[in-house]
């Protein structure tokens, strides 16, 4: 392997390299405890009999963060679920932890059994919830129904 060769450093030099370092250090703790302040967001949640999507927005409409039950192993039946509704509400909660949130609307839109239990968490989790509601999209009267199926 050979002899090492050490290299010695007079204290100027060893004072200039600790400085660049502290300034680097500084630089990077800056943008880490950097903490973006939102008055108010929306939590859009998406309820089906297949998958449970949430989407946290700003109030301009940009995502924050979003997740699924599908997104985070649930698969077939079980994606649909109350048990994955909370699973992706605390996914959510760790992805939006960097924001801070005044108020929360909730937006819940569609049928299936985590709608509630979606909600549930999202209070428990410590959001503080201005209000819920419903934009299921209901047809007032829209396309003809099918012609009756004879057997």
């Amino acid at each position: 392997m050979g002899k090492k060769k050490v290299i010695k450093q007079t204290a100027d030099e060893l004072i200039a390299e600790s400085d660049k370092l502290e300034e680097i250090r500084k630089k990077t703790a800056k943008g880490a405890a950097k903490i973006q302040v939102v008055n108010r967001a929306k939590a859009h949640v998406r309820s089906s009999y297949n998958n449970i999507v949430i989407a946290i927005t700003d109030e301009r409409g940009n995502v924050l963060a979003c997740s699924s039950s599908g997104s985070l192993g649930f698969k077939g039946p079980k994606k649909a679920t109350p048990f994955a509704a909370s699973k992706v509400v605390e996914a959510i909660a760790e992805k939006v932890g960097k924001f801070s949130i005044g108020g929360l609307e909730v937006l819940v839109r569609g049928i299936g059994s985590g709608r509630e239990a979606a909600i549930r968490s999202l209070a428990s989790r410590g959001f503080d919830i201005v209000s819920i509601k419903d934009v299921t999209p209901i047809p007032h009267n829209g396309c003809r129904p099918r012609k009756p199926r004879r057997v």
